[in-house]
């Protein structure tokens, strides 16, 4: 059975359209690169790490936040992105390495926002103004960073190079830990922090990734219901 098959189901059902599959019946976005929806999972005062279920569509417990960690913005990720031979090649060419993969997963994000956001399972609209080049145990893990639409408050942070050194130091903190155990080293590093140009560039091949995959599962959908 083909990928997009397989993923049908979750967003139609007999009776008509059920909720959009966060993932795959969620457009990127009009605007993108510059601009994308952003599905969030995780928001500062979350004790333990939401993710979604990749097949239902449903936000579960991965597990509790470990030790002092906590996520310091809303946290999640673009809909029909996926980090896989594109997004590798790209860690691959910047790093210098041969061996990173893609993860499998959608490509995450974290929003700015000074208003405070006070659960996750919602989307947002987020202006691309970077990101970190992350790898998690030889897959390649970016976490984009961009404000939230009209956001007033950081209107003026139109580049990764606008954001204060210790903002950046306080998310690359959060990532490199937030799977380390006492005593042990952390499975990820940040290779490179990067501007808002190069984060564009991860988005458009993070959802040709995801195009090569499942294809343009939106627009299968929406000619599956006109035949209805």
């Amino acid at each position: 059975m083909a990928e997009h098959d397989q993923a049908l189901p979750i967003l139609k059902t007999r009776s008509g359209l059920s909720a959009a599959h966060p993932w795959h019946g969620v457009p990127i976005g009009e605007d993108m690169p510059g601009f994308v929806n952003c599905f969030i999972e995780v928001v500062p005062n979350d004790l333990v790490k939401f993710e979604i279920d990749k097949f239902t569509g449903i936000l579960r417990v991965d597990r509790p936040q470990l030790y002092s960690n906590t996520c310091p913005m809303p946290y999640g990720f673009v809909p029909q992105t996926l980090c896989a031979a594109r997004v590798a090649a790209r860690c691959n060419e910047v790093t210098g390495r041969s061996d990173i993969i893609g993860d499998g997963d959608p490509i995450d994000i974290c929003v700015i926002s000074e208003r405070q956001i006070p659960s996750g399972n919602i989307l947002m609209t987020g202006r691309i103004i970077g990101g970190l080049r992350m790898i998690d145990r030889d897959e390649a893990d970016d976490k984009l960073i961009a404000v939230m639409r009209n956001d007033p408050s950081y209107a003026q942070w139109r580049d990764v190079s606008d954001v204060p050194q210790n903002f950046i130091d306080r998310l690359k903190h959060y990532f490199i830990t937030y799977k380390q155990q006492p005593g042990k080293l952390s499975p990820c590093e940040i290779a490179e922090v990067y501007g808002k140009e190069e984060a564009e560039q991860m988005i458009s091949l993070a959802h040709q990734d995801y195009l090569d995959k499942f294809g343009d599962l939106a627009a299968l959908l929406r000619s599956s219901m006109r035949a209805d």
